[in-house]
C-alpha cells in the first residue's frame, strides 16, 4: 500500500531535534509530514531537566559555547555561527516563552515546566501546517535512485515518499520515550559510519551501603576525583544528588561516559571533596573553631551545622569518631582525620545505571559524513540528520538539548 503524496519533507522523530526541523521546513513553505512512533510528541523532552527543561545555556560568544563540545566543535562552528544561543534565545522568546537564567548560564522556561516549551513547538508546527501522525513506527528507509525521492516504510507497511528526509529520532537512551537506536541501523545500511554507541551523562551506582541513607540529599560546590587501580585521573566540580543507589546530579552525570571508560581498566573509587574551596589546614581551623565555640554540645549535633544531617554518621564512622562525644573531648588527632575525610571522602564504584536512566547516549553518524552548513548527509542525498544522530560528545546544562535546536533549525531551513 503507497501514499499517493510525495511530501516535501518527511521528519523522523518527535522529539526536540525533529519538532523544530518540522516547524521551520513549514515555515519556509514546505509541506511537511512529521512521524513519530510514540502515542504522542516530545516524551523525553517533557522529562529533561527534572521536568523543568534546560533549554541552552547562556553563552552567547560562539567559540567559548563550542569549546564546551571538545573535539566536536570543530565541526560546528559554521552550525552555531547560523543558528547558536542568541537565535535559540530569541527562538523562543518569539514563540512567546519568557526563559531565566539560574546558576552556571544554565537556560530554563520561567514557567520551571517542560510543557512550556512543548506548547511552543507544537504552536510553532501548527502555524505551518505540518502534519503530524503519531504511533508511526518506521521500519526502513531508502533513497530511490531513479526518482530521487526518499522511501520510507512504516510497520504497517504504509509507504510514504518525500523529496527530503530528516532523520532525528535520537540514540539509545531513555529507550521509554522511543529512543532505541533505530535510526543508527537504517543508517549503517545506506552506508553511513556509525560511532560505538556508549551512554553518557547517567547516573552512577555505588558499592557503599550507607549511601542509602544519604537519597534525596544534595550537595553543591564539591569536587569529584577519579582513581582507576588507585591511579589519579581526573577531578570534575560541580553539584551532585546521592540517590537510593549511587548518585546522579551535574557533576556525576558529567563525569560519567569517563567513568564508564575507567571501569574497563580496573576498580574506580571517586574521591568525594565536600570543601574544595579549602585547604586541609584551613579546613582543620575552621573545624577547631567550631568545636571550641560550641564546646559541651556532642560532635554529632555541631558538625550538622557544616554538613547535610545525613552525611554525618558515615563521616564520624569513617574517623572513628563516637557520634555522641562532647565536642570538648575530640583529639587533636581526630580532628584532623575527621578532616581528611571530609577532603577524601571514598566512593566505590559499581557500575553505570542502564540505559533507561541516561540523559543522552554517545556515538552516532561520523560528523565528517555531514554537511554541518545544512545538516546534509554527504552520503545520501536528500537526507538530512538532527540532534542524537549525530557523534557529539557533550556535558550536562542545556549543551545536550542546543545540539537538538541548532541542527535542527538548520536541517528545517536546507531540507
Amino acid at each position: 500500500m503507497s501514499e499517493k503524496t510525495v511530501w516535501d519533507v518527511v521528519v523522523i522523530g518527535g522529539g526536540p531535534a525533529g519538532m523544530i526541523a518540522a516547524g521551520r521546513a513549514a515555515e519556509r513553505g514546505r509541506r511537511v509530514l512529521l512521524l513519530e512512533k510514540n502515542p504522542t510528541l516530545g516524551k523525553k523532552l517533557l522529562i529533561t531537566g527534572g521536568g523543568r527543561c534546560n533549554i541552552t545555556n547562556n553563552k552567547l560568544d560562539v567559540r567559548e559555547m563550542l569549546a564546551k563540545y571538545k573535539e566536536s566543535g570543530k565541526y560546528l562552528f559554521s552550525a552555531f555561527t547560523q543558528f547558536g544561543v542568541k537565535e535559540t534565545i530569541e527562538f523562543f522568546n518569539g514563540q512567546g516563552l519568557t526563559l531565566k537564567e539560574e546558576a552556571e548560564g544554565r537556560m530554563f522556561p520561567a514557567s520551571n515546566k517542560a510543557r512550556s516549551v512543548w506548547d511552543a513547538l507544537v504552536l510553532y508546527m501548527r502555524k505551518g501546517g505540518v502534519r503530524i501522525r503519531t504511533n508511526a513506527e518506521v521500519v526502513g528507509i531508502t533513497h530511490e535512485k531513479s526518482s530521487g525521492q526518499m522511501l520510507i516504510t512504516l510497520a504497517d507497511t504504509l509507504e510514504v515518499r518525500a523529496q527530503s528526509c530528516v532523520i532525528a529520532c535520537g540514540g539509545i537512551s531513555r529507550p521509554l520515550t522511543g529512543s532505541t537506536g533505530d535510526g543508527f541501523r537504517w543508517l549503517k545500511r545506506m552506508g553511513h559510519t556509525i560511532a560505538k554507541n556508549n551512554l553518557a551523562l547517567v547516573p552512577i551506582r555505588l558499592k557503599d551501603p550507607w549511601i542509602k541513607k544519604l537519597a534525596g540529599v544534595a550537595l553543591s560546590n564539591i569536587k569529584l576525583t577519579t582513581y582507576e587501580s588507585g591511579v589519579k585521573q581526573a577531578s570534575y566540580k560541580g553539584k551532585l544528588l546521592f540517590t537510593h543507589v549511587g548518585m546522579s546530579g551535574p557533576a556525576v552525570l558529567n563525569m560519567s561516559r569517563d567513568v564508564g571508560e575507567l571501569l574497563h581498566g580496573g576498580e574506580v573509587v571517586i574521591m568525594l571533596d565536600v570543601f574544595p574551596a579549602f585547604d586541609i589546614g584551613a579546613l582543620r581551623e575552621k573545624l577547631k573553631i567550631l568545636l571550641i565555640d560550641q564546646s559541651n554540645k556532642k560532635i554529632k549535633n555541631v558538625l550538622s551545622s557544616l554538613i547535610p544531617s545525613a552525611l554525618v554518621d558515615p563521616a564520624l564512622k569513617m574517623t572513628g569518631i563516637n557520634a555522641d562525644t562532647p565536642c570538648h573531648s575530640v583529639r587533636s588527632e581526630e580532628r584532623k582525620k575527621l578532616v581528611d575525610v571530609l577532603k577524601s571522602i571514598p566512593l566505590h564504584v559499581s557500575g553505570l545505571l542502564g540505559e533507561d536512566k541516561a540523559v543522552v547516549s554517545s556515538g552516532g553518524v561520523m560528523l565528517n559524513q555531514v554537511n554541518f552548513k545544512t545538516m546534509q548527509s554527504r552520503i545520501v542525498p536528500q537526507l538530512f540528520l538532527a540532534g542524537d544522530m549525530l557523534n557529539i560528545n557533550r556535558q550536562s546544562g542545556g549543551y545536550s538539548l542546543q545540539i537538538c535546536w541548532t541542527t535542527g533549525y538548520i536541517a528545517g531551513s536546507n531540507c
